[in-house]
């Protein structure tokens, strides 16, 4: 009996002998552990802008130089450390300071150590160890050095003025501290015209997010992305001609680009030099640095959306409907960027309570779509959807008429005289009437004699004759008709009609010579022209002199047509329509192309519309 404790104290370190090499057995101290390959992922990428955090290779450059914690604890103190004489700086060494320089002005909003960040970033891109080719281009780095300059320059150089509350980049002459001596920046001058405008005041667009478009491009490469808004300067008839069609609230995409010159020497001296060069998203799309071509960063859906937040044009929509005589900007058709010679015009016309904003989203996939990038140029016309028709498209006639005569008065570019129009709605019946010989058809609908025999003042007769005869313009080559009621909307009722006229309020002037012209003509007119001036929506109701005649006219020779029907629903489509126009009214025979795309009446946005006009605009193009 007194053997047992002997035994059990025996047992006792090979028991725990066994634990210890099992433990052991489980957990090495250096080893593997499975992981799923998304988190693995993440923190090989890791970096500054994604999770606030130095990446991998700037951490191991820390760690090899023993610096980890002392950055930690004396940031500012090491990457002066760093730095040291500022000569002879490896690749690593000066990603290294771009990326922590940017980590710390950060946690301490900086902005010393933001353009510290950019300065150093740019020595990694151009200069470095030795040549530009001493780092892969597949070196994740590269691209990371890119953002931290754009950023590292866009919040370095950015104010808050209290008067607008809105963050700004001041893109002027100055000098400005770095923490290791200064940065002295230049303006070039040149760079800042926009045709007959001056960019003067630039947005970050790096701070805003993007809604109600679908997609958000972005071309990535070099300089701080912005959206500029311009004074007009100059003189002569082509200024005038931009002011006229350039609205004044326009926000120009443009990047700011500062090119330092031999950074590696600044570095090093304390004194870095650079020059300050804007390049609008229009006219521009790469830079040349150290004799290569590199990309420039672009964001034009920001600068876009930017433009359309709180913008009047939205105001536009009702009150262009309710009040038929509101001003619009210029003659109603607006540009989004100087004329650009051999780009083809492609112009947009908004349908019924619409304005041009609602092609944002067509505007946005078209103008980023590298096909038609800089063989297009897109226009908007905009007017008051509730004016008879016939009144609207003079006012769109007259404006593609002075234009092009304005901008080509020799006739030396072609392209603008391939122009193409596109239509929503009420909007195809303008773009119809473009192209369309009217003759007599709707003078004979409202008067039994030739204008010739009627008393009317020269200013009526001029009026009359503008409005009541058409003629198709010889450079609009091709129509894309969006939705539109060629034989009238079925939503046109009797109701709808009265509640209409009691709330619409049509143009006095022209409401008042047509009181006259009745006054002094009683036997010419006929009983549509007694029944006063028509609205919009008068003259789209089913079976309205106006329409008839419209879908009787036929479209020029030459013209192509094209034709995309919305229908809800999955039937048959002839058997459909799209809440607003049956496809039986929007069907035309003969035309070059026929889309149905399931959707309600506002269309244009769809992607199945914008691609078939990608579609048709591609072919368009390359037909040259």
């Amino acid at each position: 009996m007194r053997m047992a404790p002997v035994r059990r104290a025996v047992r006792s370190p090979a028991l725990l002998l066994g634990v210890l090499l099992l433990a052991s057995a489980c957990a090495t101290p250096i080893g593997v552990s499975r992981a799923d390959p998304q988190s693995l992922y993440r923190a090989l990428t890791r970096n500054v802008l994604s999770a606030g955090e130095p990446s991998a290779p700037t951490e191991q450059l820390l760690q090899r130089r023993g610096l980890y914690d002392r950055f930690k604890e004396d940031p500012e103190a090491t990457l002066a450390l760093l730095r040291g004489t500022g000569s002879a700086l490896n690749h690593n060494v000066l990603f290294a300071l771009a990326e922590l320089s940017f980590f710390h002005a950060e946690k301490e909003r900086k902005q010393d150590y933001y353009l510290a960040a950019a300065v150093y970033a740019y020595a990694f891109l151009a200069h470095g160890e030795r040549s530009p080719s001493a780092v892969p281009a597949a070196d994740p780095r590269v691209r990371l050095a890119g953002d931290l300059y754009n950023l590292g320059l866009s919040l370095g150089l950015t104010v808050s003025p209290p008067e607008s509350g809105v963050d700004e980049v001041v893109l002027t002459d100055r000098t400005l501290a770095l923490p290791f001596g200064e940065l002295e920046l230049r303006a070039d001058a040149d760079t800042f015209r926009w045709g007959a405008y001056r960019m003067s005041r630039f947005i970050p667009l790096i701070e805003y997010k993007v809604r109600g478009l679908r997609n958000r491009y972005r071309q990535p490469g070099v300089g701080t992305p912005l959206a500029a808004e311009v004074t007009p300067v100059g003189s002569g008839p082509k200024a005038e001609m931009a002011w006229k069609h350039i609205p004044p609230r326009i926000k120009v995409p443009v990047t700011a680009f500062v090119r330092l010159e031999n950074v590696s020497q600044g570095i090093a001296d304390g004194r870095v030099r650079g020059r300050i060069e804007v390049y609008p998203a229009d006219a521009a799309t790469a830079v040349e640095v150290e004799g290569r071509r590199v990309p420039l960063e672009l964001q034009p859906t920001a600068a876009l959306a930017y433009m359309l937040e709180g913008a009047p044009v939205w105001d536009t929509e009702l009150a262009g409907f309710l009040r038929a005589g509101s001003p619009v900007f210029g003659d109603g058709l607006v540009m989004m960027h100087p004329y650009r010679p051999g780009r083809v015009p492609v112009v947009l016309i908004h349908g019924t309570q619409s304005s041009p904003a609602r092609w944002a989203e067509m505007v946005n996939e078209l103008q980023n779509d590298p096909a038609l990038r800089g063989r297009v140029q897109l226009w908007l016309f905009m007017y008051n959807t509730s004016n008879p028709i016939l009144l609207s498209a003079n006012q769109l006639r007259q404006a593609l008429q002075d234009i092009v005569k304005g901008l080509d008065p020799e006739g030396r570019d072609p392209a603008l005289r391939r122009m193409v129009l596109i239509g929503h709605s009420q909007g195809g019946l303008l773009a119809r009437l473009m192209v369309t010989e009217s003759g007599t058809r709707f003078w004979d609908n409202v008067f039994r004699v030739p204008l010739s025999e009627l008393k009317v003042t020269p200013e009526q007769r001029d009026l009359l004759q503008q409005t009541m005869f058409f003629e198709p313009l010889p450079f609009v080559n091709e129509v894309v008709f969006i939705a539109t009621p060629h034989r009238g909307s079925y939503r046109v009722t009797a109701l709808v009609l009265d509640l209409v006229r009691w709330l619409v309020t049509l143009p006095p002037n022209v409401v008042k010579d047509l009181q006259d012209v009745v006054r002094q003509n009683p036997e010419a007119v006929t009983r549509q022209a007694l029944g006063g001036l028509p609205t919009a929506v008068d003259n789209m109701r089913p079976g309205h002199p106006f329409v008839r005649t419209l879908a009787a006219s036929p479209i020029a020779d030459g013209v192509t047509v094209h034709s995309i029907i919305a229908v809800e629903g999955d039937g048959p489509p002839e058997e459909g329509s799209d809440g607003v126009v049956k496809y039986k009214s929007a069907h035309l025979e003969g035309v070059a192309s026929e889309k149905i795309v399931h959707s309600d009446h506002s269309t244009q946005g769809h992607p199945e519309t914008i691609l078939e006009v990608r579609r048709i605009l591609l072919e368009h193009v390359e037909a040259r």
